[in-house]
């Protein structure tokens, strides 16, 4: 008994910041009064449009270069691509792919400058690329608004503006919309089924296979295993029901891309590419003695980062079906990065369980907060209120924490190279008194 008092105190130290989030998100869904099949329904919305974006944020962690907030330049490069398709009337899975493509040489671009720009800006590569993002506002709109219509031609009067010259400030994406939802929608229990299975036995797999480097002492991932099998259990048992939820519907090619941009994730840091990203990441110095570009190391990791975060936005608008040409891309740095800390993630630390639960976690808190705040307070901007200090909020406190833990870490290691040093300095002579 003391053991497992030992293991739940250390699991809830580790785990702080997921739990009283979600005691937050289950306190607010009491409150709020949702109706389980619309609360649903919204949250599977959600998390398909925006869990790509969150997860493209992992690799430039674990190449230890923080929280990259540059990812709203590669949101520009994927708004780029879906302008010039809506722009040609291309629609469907095949204009979203378009898209993707035109959007992966500028991002492929955006990546390798930005990279070279934060290899200058090293140990400050988070307010780096936050800077970076507003610096890149100002070219996004010159170009929208000065050279559509000038030096790009461009003459669909639904896009740009009576004068001639730039974009309107939003654009109906039409022949795009849920160009990547509609290619295949299922019920939500034969989802919950399929999902269910899929995550138990991959949690099995993980635990016969798992890294050949780490076997012994590892234990049995039971969390995956056990989740699996309550979410496969429950859908099983919505099926045979008459519950309203039998009659939503998930876009699950959506999913399968996540879950592809999962497995890719896994991949690429178990392959020589992704060790050499974790030890650059660990210590920069070690990677330098070791033969490690680390410079070059970096950039890929941001250019990786930028051209997900592209595909992510392309994603995130095709669902939406009319963004905002000069605004949309504007949050999703923040609103990203606030879902990752969320998930319990830090500037060091992150992977894909982080993105996922924060992801999960951070929208349903948007989902609940107005109406919650309308019933507390008979005010529904208080819950918005709410948002947006919490977006802001998390943020600083994971900075402010990251910068104290990295204060006690050089604390703890002059102290240790200081007692080194008086274990190794030689005794000195006696001094003499002097005399003849």
């Amino acid at each position: 008994m003391p053991e497992f008092k030992r293991s739940a105190a250390v699991f809830a130290a580790d785990n702080i910041v997921v739990l009283v989030f979600a005691v937050i998100c289950l306190l607010g869904f009491s409150v709020a009064g949702l109706s389980f099949p619309f609360f649903l329904n919204d949250i599977i919305s959600r998390l398909g449009r925006n869990t790509f974006i969150v997860l493209s944020l992992i690799i430039p962690v674990v190449a230890g270069m923080g929280l990259n907030f540059a990812i709203v330049l590669g949101a520009m490069g994927g708004q780029f691509g879906m302008i010039a398709v809506t722009h040609w009337g291309i629609g469907g899975l095949g204009g979203i792919a378009l898209s993707m493509a035109l959007a992966l040489p500028l991002n492929i671009l955006f990546g390798y400058l930005t990279g070279l720009l934060l290899n200058r800006a090293r140990g400050r590569e988070m307010i780096a690329g936050l800077i970076l993002g507003f610096f890149a506002l100002g070219l996004y709109q010159l170009v929208l608004l000065v050279f559509v219509g000038t030096i790009i031609p461009m003459t669909n009067p639904e896009m740009v503006l009576s004068t001639g010259v730039g974009l309107r400030t939003s654009i109906d994406i039409g022949p795009l919309k849920y160009g990547v939802d509609n290619v295949l929608r299922i019920p939500v229990p034969w989802f919950a089924v399929a999902a269910g299975a899929a995550l138990a036995v991959w949690g099995i797999l993980r635990a016969i296979w798992g890294n050949p480097g780490r076997k012994e002492g590892r234990k049995f991932p039971w969390m995956p295993v056990l989740a699996g099998v309550v979410i496969a259990v429950w859908g099983a048992a919505v099926m045979t029901s008459e519950s309203m939820v039998n009659n939503l519907r998930v876009p699950a090619f959506t999913f399968l891309l996540i879950a592809l941009l999962c497995l890719f994730t896994a991949f690429i840091q178990r392959t020589k590419l992704g060790q050499d990203l974790r030890t650059v990441g660990q210590d920069q110095h070690i990677a330098l003695v070791s033969g490690i570009n680390v410079n070059r190391m970096r950039v890929i990791a941001i250019i990786i980062s930028m051209v997900l975060a592209g595909w992510g936005q392309i994603i995130f608008l095709q669902n939406l079906g009319i963004f905002s040409t000069y605004g949309a891309h504007e949050q999703v740095g923040l609103f990203a990065v606030a879902a990752l800390l969320i998930g319990g993630a830090s500037v060091r630390k992150a992977h894909i369980g982080h993105a996922i639960m924060g992801t999960l976690l951070f929208h349903t808190m948007f989902i609940i907060s107005p109406l919650a705040a309308q019933n507390l307070f008979g005010n529904a901007q208080v819950g918005e209120y709410f948002r947006v200090f919490v977006t802001y909020g998390i943020i600083g406190i994971a900075l402010a924490m990251y910068a104290w833990q990295k204060t006690q870490s050089d604390k703890r290691a002059l102290s240790r190279l200081w007692a080194v040093q008086q274990q190794t300095q030689p005794p000195q002579p006696p001094q003499s008194s002097g005399g003849a």
